[in-house]
């Protein structure tokens, strides 16, 4: 086996860790003992629809904490990567990131919760720029979209892995157990890393037939030193950030809402309860991982066929949104099983359009700016993602979740089109 592909083994680990940590509190959401202890109720209060309702307002607000320091941390994220290394930043962002985790399970009120998430968010915002930048070290271009695909299929791993274990662990073991184990599971995360990262030219595992062909679109010329924010001059960088701003909230609003949408919609025929979360989100994310890889493949396989980088990535990118469109239909259906299978299909499309979307940076970059480049557009995407996320509890507590779905079902194609107007051809920068 090439070494590469084991470097992508431990960044698929890292992001499975990364959304195990996240994507506790969407189950959590769900459980009437942690909705009690949060609104100050007693554990024998009856939850009325008003109190419901109040609840799901504050959990957006807890929600867009989150992402603000997301956001934020994006940026730093990005910009500290280049600084210090790949290792030694996604080091800092997973210790930041399993403490806050650790600290969820000892909270009191809203305000204690977003403080914490907003600490989560800081720690989480190192993933990405972390493992895109060790894409473009690790892989050529022709791989990158297939690489990132693996690694993102991290994503659906880590909420698979959460919607089996944490609905039986909440139940047995309460809600704040659920948070403390997981915590801890990130600095596992943090012993694996330190152990087994290196950059291939560091590395004593690595063949030199490998090393070449790893470094077979470097070209042997001194690039213009420019500084952090003259980066984000370049249309390359915004294209990236584009993409990320229409799909991002879309993904958060998957990520923090469909357990309770599943839970409480009345328009489905039948609701799911926490015990029975497992089956379904299992489906969804398996399908999930499964486009995540196949469209990074696909892309490849156009590029192999002899399409240039524009018109294969593009091309891949329009298949993921026209993907996403039908997602409208499950906010109206009454049947749980086209619901559940219109959004696999919807968050498969996305997964696809997501391993594109990051193969941008490690392509039209130099590797010494793409994880400041990913942070960038991290940065975007989560901005758009907090303007969603702070309404959403308000907007599906007093419309449902129809408004939501339209929003998705639009917005990919949205993003293609604005991204193409901008940038009718992808072509690297000239440093």
């Amino acid at each position: 086996m090439n070494h590469r592909w084991r470097i992508i083994a431990l960044l698929f680990f890292a992001t499975t860790v990364n959304y195990i940590d996240r994507q506790v509190m969407s189950f959590v959401m769900t459980d009437d003992n942690f909705k009690r202890e949060m609104l100050g109720l007693p554990s024998s209060a009856l939850l009325t629809p008003n109190l419901i309702a109040k609840f799901k307002e504050q959990m957006g607000l807890v929600d867009a904490a989150f992402k603000i320091l997301y956001a934020i941390g994006f940026l730093v994220a990005g910009w500290l990567i280049d600084k210090l290394g790949t290792k030694k930043g996604f080091s800092i962002g997973i210790i930041v990131w399993s403490i806050a985790g650790i600290l969820t399970g000892f909270v009191r009120s809203f305000f204690h919760l977003r403080l914490v998430r907003s600490l989560l968010g800081i720690g989480e915002s190192t993933n990405f720029p972390s493992a895109i930048k060790t894409t473009s070290e690790w892989f050529p271009k022709k791989e990158r979209a297939f690489a990132s695909g693996v690694l993102n299929a991290g994503s659906n791993v880590g909420v698979i892995i959460t919607a089996i274990t944490m609905p039986y662990i909440i139940l047995h073991y309460g809600w704040r157990t659920a948070f403390i184990a997981t915590g801890f599971l990130g600095f596992i995360l943090l012993i694996t890393w330190l152990i087994n990262y290196k950059k291939p030219q560091q590395s004593k595992k690595i063949s030199a037939q490998e090393l070449a062909y790893i470094t077979q679109d470097n070209q042997n010329i001194t690039l213009q030193k420019i500084s952090f924010f003259k980066l984000f001059r370049y249309k390359q960088a915004w294209i990236f950030a584009i993409g990320k701003f229409f799909a991002d909230p879309i993904w958060f609003f998957f990520l923090t809402w469909l357990p309770t949408f599943f839970n409480d919609n009345k328009v489905l025929s039948q609701n799911l309860q926490l015990s029975s979360f497992g089956l379904t989100f299992f489906i969804i994310y398996a399908v999930s991982d499964a486009g995540s890889i196949f469209f990074g493949w696909l892309a490849m396989q156009f590029i192999k066929k002899g399409f240039s980088e524009n018109r294969a990535r593009k091309t891949t990118l329009l298949i993921c949104a026209l993907c996403v469109t039908p997602i409208y239909l499950a906010s109206i259906t009454h049947n749980l099983y086209v619901a559940i299978a219109l959004i696999a299909l919807a968050t498969a499309a996305h997964q696809g359009w997501s391993a594109n979307m990051y193969a941008l940076p490690a392509n039209l970059f130099p590797s010494q700016y793409v994880a400041s480049v990913t942070g960038f557009g991290g940065t975007i995407g989560t901005l758009s993602g907090i303007i969603l996320a702070a309404s959403t509890g308000f907007i599906v507590a007093k419309f449902g979740y129809q408004p939501m779905f339209i929003i998705a079902s639009c917005s990919y194609l949205t993003g293609l089109l604005v991204i193409h107007f901008i940038m009718p051809e992808f072509k690297p920068v000239a440093l």
